[in-house]
């Protein structure tokens, strides 16, 4: 993971997490125009393919964080320095913001609005408490697997295909039930540009809370 502070990984971050907000809402957009014919597995799908091959690209350069769930999980456990994390997450959640902008010239906005700017939301009958807990739960999966296939050396370097399947892993369990953000970004960037920022807490402090603890667990008890 990049520790050198440089305008090079924030361009990488800015585009890699505009990549995820702009295909991860128009794939909801396009299963509302379709009548559904896309279905969770084809929204689970787009997420996962733009974080397979947005992390690819950006491995190199920025190491392919993508989520300020990742940048502040990695902080917490001295893998980036903290100017660095704090010029990733605000490089993301840029990203994010300018990606749902974007997708408004590109959709039509009664479709937009029918999805709620495909915020992630409490699905039906889901309480807070469960919401939350889903978040913490799938963002350590996904940290988990980050550290794992990305971050310990001795890891064979496939980061991006594995990150990506666990992103739509995640969403095929999380989506009905706290919308399986697993990222602050993926939720701030829609729902400023419309989708309302009701339980936005939830969207941060959940899978900040499991990424920090995915990180602590994997560079503690498994890394050394």
């Amino acid at each position: 993971m990049s520790k050198k502070p440089s305008l090079k990984p924030l361009i990488a971050e800015f585009i890699g997490t505009f990549t995820l907000i702009f295909i991860g809402v128009g794939a909801i957009a396009a299963d509302q125009m379709t009548g559904g014919k896309l279905g969770l597995t084809g929204i689970a799908l787009a997420h996962g393919l733009a974080i397979g091959v947005m992390v690819s690209a950006t491995m190199a350069i920025s190491g392919g964080h993508l989520n300020p769930a990742v940048t502040i999980g990695l902080w917490f456990v001295q893998k980036i320095d903290s100017a660095s994390a704090i010029g990733y997450v605000a490089a993301q959640c840029l990203g994010a913001i300018f990606a749902a902008l974007l997708i408004k010239g590109a959709v039509p906005a009664a479709v937009l609005m029918a999805v709620g700017m495909g915020t992630p939301a409490l699905g039906s009958g889901i309480t807070v408490s469960m919401a939350l807990l889903t978040e913490i739960i799938l963002t350590f999966f996904l940290v988990f697997v980050v550290y794992g296939t990305a971050v310990d050396a001795r890891a064979p370097k496939c980061g991006g295909l594995f990150i990506g399947l666990a992103v739509a892993l995640d969403i095929l369990m999380g989506g009905p039930i706290s919308g399986a953000a697993m990222n602050p970004a993926r939720y701030i960037g829609p729902a400023l540009l419309g989708g309302g920022l009701q339980h936005w807490w939830i969207y941060w402090l959940g899978p900040i809370c499991g990424g920090i603890l995915a990180t602590v667990i994997y560079r503690y008890q498994l890394e050394k």
